[in-house]
């Protein structure tokens, strides 16, 4: 791992556990939104592609909440020029990618724990199927994420247009990632589910590859 990236990494890691900004976003939506999914239902009977659904559901807007100020604390602080100075644009994003996969990592597992206690149909049946879902499916949330961040980080209504740029940009790969929830709580085997495993492993190549190439004009804008 580049020095320098770990290095923003940990500023940024030490910087969050002071301020705790993005972890108390990210508590809070995680406990209110399943707290409202549970009430919502009462004693009715929700059969897999919902709980599949809305497990995804969760998981984008959570990070919707929590993951937009990779870039937008760096403008709030001041501290974007001295970053252009010290760091080249590859080591910088490859700082924010780390601490943003670590988080989404984090907050996916949270959710995921939740959802096995608290929903009867969240019953996994292939597990390895399961892990290799979310998995990559956390990847390229996490590569999505920062990239668009680091877009709307000089933006006015930076609130507004994360979602706005999101949504169309992480459809595919929450759509995709759904239906291979489902396959591992069908017991659907890897063979079965090569196709979609290939789509979202492709859709994260092209994100990491498009998020390096485009960042460099990105940062010097």
């Amino acid at each position: 791992m580049n020095s320098k990236a770990y290095n923003l990494f940990l500023k940024d890691f030490r910087s969050e556990l002071r301020t705790r900004y993005a972890i108390n976003a990210l508590a809070m939506f995680i406990i209110v939104a399943i707290s409202v999914i549970l009430f919502s239902i009462g004693n009715e009977k929700i059969n897999e592609n919902l709980t599949a659904g809305l497990f995804w559901v969760v998981i984008f807007f959570t990070a919707m909440s929590g993951l937009s100020r990779a870039f937008v604390s760096e403008e709030e602080r001041g501290t974007t020029l001295t970053l252009q100075l010290i760091a080249s644009p590859t080591t910088v994003f490859s700082g924010k990618l780390i601490f943003n996969v670590i988080l989404v990592f984090a907050m996916n597992a949270i959710i995921a724990l939740l959802y096995g206690a608290l929903f009867e149909d969240f019953i996994i049946k292939n597990y390895l199927l399961f892990l290799a879902t979310f998995v990559l499916g956390n990847i390229g949330l996490a590569v999505s994420s920062t990239i668009i961040a680091a877009i709307i980080a000089k933006a006015g209504a930076k609130g507004t247009l994360y979602p706005v740029l999101s949504f169309p940009i992480l459809l595919p790969l929450i759509l995709t990632c759904v239906q291979l929830t489902l396959f591992s709580f069908d017991g659907t085997s890897f063979e079965k589910s090569k196709f979609e495993l290939a789509i979202v492993v492709s859709y994260d190549v092209i994100m990491i590859t498009v998020s390096y190439l485009l960042f460099d004009f990105i940062w010097k804008e």
